[in-house]
């Protein structure tokens, strides 16, 4: 037929390109309502002609496009401004709302670690979550926490052209200028300006993107921003006069405290919950009793509180009364009243707020520290605060339980914390294990511990030199005498020639070698310490001999305070000498020639050699001392040349005495206990064969 009609491929091809078109067109812009993803569009053609008789009908095939997934991110609002705040205001909510402006339905990641959440200027981000709790336009519970989560965040499904809005919390910092902005950026997207949206994802360590991998266009980021101007307001400046010491322990301690207004607004007072009406409103003052102080008596205005509430309680939250305790000592915060108001640069009279506190510690090892705290509203009702004090070093402070920057408001960090210092007096005693209060003969500095080496001496007689090098380990207690922790400097003061000193102060774990350096160690006042002492002595060493060392301790605290002990080493604790008496009563030869039938008196003389003397210095006890005389033993011959005279052995310690009996050869000599310095005498007799 002439007049029929052909559907060819090239129309399908039109179809397809056109349909190209409208992708492209999406890629482009996100402003129109967008065909959803996955959306099937179908194309067929119909058409009538006529033969010029009949009518005809008929279709093309049916061609399909399917629309294709097209992520797309808005965040809003863009370099956008909310109102005003002051220094110090806290709670100040950011709000961003982020639209899924893709053709599908799609979830948005947040960061880990509330990286994707940006601040610049004076200020603190607090917490950021995806308003999803019972109040719209508060955090509360039931949002979706996106600042301390730990893992990156997927929020809830958002339908084609749905949104979500995000809560940025900020604290504004108390040192805030007037005129300054502090602004917030929700995500990171560093190009698409002005409005920075929809851009291609390049997973940088700040951004907000779309979650699903699905589309056409990958993975989409954006971002928004929102500022706020810092008004000028009224300011509290607190400041403390307090002496800087040293104080001796038991002194007073006399602050001034002063609270100005050096912003330019009024400030007004505030109504604390747990004071007593009539004096619970104004501009208030809070002074802590310091750690290591007791409140003295004294007279106060009229109106001044006290409260016996611990210091990590907030000074807005403690329960205070006008009426003093019978027992100072439990106060722990006054406060002062300085009236309703405080005017643009006024400043309340200090002789109001003056308090005396008297050190009552025993310890000067921390100083006392003082840091006071001024609350008042200013002009948009919001509470502001300053300290004395910063919170960087608050160890032994008045407020050493009480993280003063969870105080509502933030600090503006004016003025200083004040430190008044304590007379430190050091004093230490240093002496055998477990009394370093010993003395020796003469003082506290030549108390010692005395100990014997047992390497190198065995068969050794008195006048010989040891055959090996030996080694004892000392233990010595330091006791720290002084008001106050202090690191003592241990030293060897003297030692003899080839010896080696070491010294531990960890039980034996490392050693130090001293010779002129010396080895710190810190003790806490009115504790005590022990350290280890090795003394190693060089062969060569005459036996039955002292080798005394010197340790000393020096205070820190004080260097002028020092004491000292003795450790003495002794290459064997034990000497013994013999000697031998001739008694001839035969006639034959001289009375004390020996000849046969003459009695030989053999004298053993044994003493603990190790020193003697003091009170709780460490000496030498031998125990269980056996003395043996074998005749048949070489060099011995006497077993079988000599006879024994029965009855001739005797000690004078009250040994116990063992083959003195008929024919015998051998005689032992068993001494319980030989104590230092103590001399005793072994004799028995033998007649010559």
């Amino acid at each position: 037929m002439k007049n029929e009609l052909k559907f060819t491929k090239k129309n399908a091809h039109g179809l397809g390109f056109l349909a190209l078109l409208v992708l492209c067109s999406l890629f482009a812009s996100a402003t129109f309502a967008q065909t959803a993803g996955g959306t099937v569009i179908s194309n067929q053609a119909s058409a009538t002609y006529s033969d010029g008789t009949n009518t005809f009908s008929t279709v093309s095939n049916t061609v399909t496009v399917t629309v294709a997934r097209v992520s797309g991110l808005t965040i809003t609002p863009d370099a956008g401004s909310r109102a005003a705040v002051t220094a110090g205001q806290t709670g100040v909510l950011y709000s961003f709302r982020v639209t899924n402006t893709g053709n599908f339905a799609d979830q948005i990641r947040f960061l880990a670690g509330g990286n994707s959440v940006q601040l610049t200027g004076s200020g603190t981000v607090t917490g950021a979550v995806i308003d999803s709790g019972t109040t719209a336009g508060s955090i509360d519970a039931g949002d979706t926490n996106i600042f301390t989560n730990g893992a990156d965040v997927l929020s809830a499904s958002i339908l084609q052209n749905g949104f979500i809005d995000v809560l940025v919390e900020v604290s504004i910092s108390g040192s805030a200028t007037a005129g300054n902005t502090v602004n917030v950026q929700l995500g990171d997207t560093a190009t698409g300006s002005p409005t920075f949206d929809n851009q291609p994802s390049n997973t940088s360590v700040h951004e907000v993107r779309t979650v699903s991998t699905t589309s056409v266009n990958g993975l989409r980021e954006a971002k928004g921003d929102v500022s706020a101007t810092i008004d000028s307001d009224a300011q509290l400046l607190l400041t403390l006069t307090a002496p800087s010491g040293p104080l001796a322990l038991g002194s007073d301690i006399n602050y001034t405290w002063q609270v100005c207004n050096t912003g330019a607004r009024p400030a007004s007072s505030i109504t604390l919950a747990n004071a007593p009406s009539g004096f619970n409103t104004g501009v208030f003052i809070f002074a802590p009793i310091p750690v290591g102080t007791s409140l003295k008596a004294q007279t106060f205005p009229t109106g001044t509180l006290y409260t016996t509430s611990p210091l990590s309680v907030s000074p807005l939250t403690a329960v205070w009364t006008t009426t003093a305790p019978s027992d100072l000592s439990t106060v722990r915060r006054i406060g002062f009243n300085t009236g309703s108001t405080l005017a643009v640069g006024a400043c309340a009279p200090p002789v109001a707020v003056a308090l005396a506190v008297m050190i009552t510690t025993t310890d000067a090892t921390n100083d006392i520290f003082e840091i006071g705290d001024a609350f008042a509203n200013n002009s948009v009702a919001a509470l502001i605060t300053d300290q004395s004090g910063d919170t960087v070093s608050n160890a032994g402070d008045g407020n050493a339980d009480f993280n003063e920057g969870d105080d509502p408001g933030n600090l503006d960090g004016n003025g200083i914390q004040q430190v008044t210092t304590l007379l430190r007096a050091g004093s230490v005693l240093i002496g055998p294990s477990g009394v370093p209060a010993a003395t020796g003969p003469n003082s506290n500095n030549d108390d010692y511990t005395n100990r014997a080496a047992n390497t190198g001496i065995a068969g050794i007689a008195f006048g010989g030199v040891t055959t090996a090098s030996g080694q004892v380990v000392f233990t010595n207690t330091i006791r720290n005498t002084g008001n106050a922790t202090d690191t003592f400097v241990l030293s060897r003061r003297s030692a003899p020639a080839g010896f080696t000193v070491e010294i531990s102060t960890d039980g034996g774990g490392l050693y130090t070698t001293v010779t002129t350096n010396t080895v710190n160690l810190t003790v806490a006042t009115l504790t005590n310490a022990d350290i280890l002492v090795r003394v190693t002595a060089p062969a060569g060493q005459f036996v039955m001999t002292d080798f005394p060392v010197v340790i000393r301790a020096t205070s820190t605290n004080t260097p002028a305070s020092f004491n000292e002990t003795i450790d003495r080493l002794y290459t064997g604790a034990l000497r013994m000498t013999k000697t031998a008496t001739v008694t001839n009563g035969t006639g034959v030869g001289g009375a004390t020639d020996a000849v046969p039938g003459a009695v030989i008196e053999y004298t053993i003389t044994y003493t603990n050699v190790t020193s003697t003397g003091g009170t709780g210095s460490s000496g030498v006890t031998i125990s269980n001392l056996v003395i043996t005389e074998n005749g048949s033993a070489s060099p011995n011959n006497w077993a079988t040349t000599t006879t024994q005279v029965v009855g001739s052995a005797s000690d004078n310690n009250g040994g116990v005495l063992t083959g003195d009996s008929a024919g015998s050869g051998v005689l032992t000599n068993t001494v319980p206990t030989l104590a230092a310095g103590v001399t005793g005498t072994f004799k028995f007799s033998r007649t010559i064969n």
